[in-house]
């Protein structure tokens, strides 16, 4: 079966994300900023990097190797045409999460930024099991009532990700990290203008 975000466009995409009613790509860029400084790692893999939103924070005296992550071809190769200054460090992958989590390479930070709502709990354990990172910090979406994809003149683009959504709640996240020895170190929120809010929760792995 094809998955629904591979039919979605690049543009599509970003042009829902950035509305001032949504402002969901402004707000993830000034989050990932943090993301990308908090921690003192060197290596970083980011899952569902879509077009490349945040990579612009990326200090090559920092990381030595970055890693995105996505299903979509055509965001890929914009992800590459576009961060061209970090393209010795960064390495772009094309696989289905779901399905190919044993292809993930290891890295010290894990980035998962409204994804885990697209590839569920137990999918993610995985993945960060494959990984092994030291810190994973991710961002998931809180909604004011059931209707998880914002209103806008693109809101059909996404009519197919209903076969893919599950909803994430914090506390089910802190649980299903929990169990695979991650504690939560972290957690802010960024209200977003149509009532729903941006999440951040951040763990560290603790058996060490």
């Amino acid at each position: 079966m094809v998955n629904p975000w591979e039919k979605i466009s690049l543009s599509d995409y970003e042009n829902h994300m950035k509305l001032d009613s949504v402002m969901q790509l402004q707000s993830m860029n000034q989050m990932m900023k943090g993301q990308f400084n908090a921690y003192p790692i060197s290596s970083a893999i980011i899952l569902g990097i879509a077009g490349g939103n945040g990579l612009e924070y990326i200090d090559k005296t920092k990381f030595h190797k970055v890693y995105g992550i996505d299903i979509n071809r055509e965001y890929l190769a914009a992800v590459k045409e576009r961060y061209q200054d970090i393209s010795d460090i960064l390495e772009c992958i094309q696989l289905n999460l779901i399905e190919e989590t044993d292809r993930l390479p290891a890295a010290e930070l894990l980035v998962a930024n409204l994804i885990v709502e697209y590839i569920g709990y137990n999918c993610f354990q995985e993945a960060i099991k494959q990984v092994q990172p030291k810190y994973v910090s991710c961002i998931i979406q809180i909604n004011a009532d059931d209707s998880w994809v914002s209103d806008s003149p693109y809101i059909h683009v996404f009519d197919g990700l209903d076969k893919v959504h599950h909803q994430v709640e914090e506390d089910s996240l802190i649980q299903a990290l929990k169990q695979i020895e991650y504690r939560l170190i972290t957690q802010t929120e960024n209200p977003l203008p149509n009532g729903k809010r941006l999440v951040q929760l951040d763990f560290e792995y603790y058996n060490i």
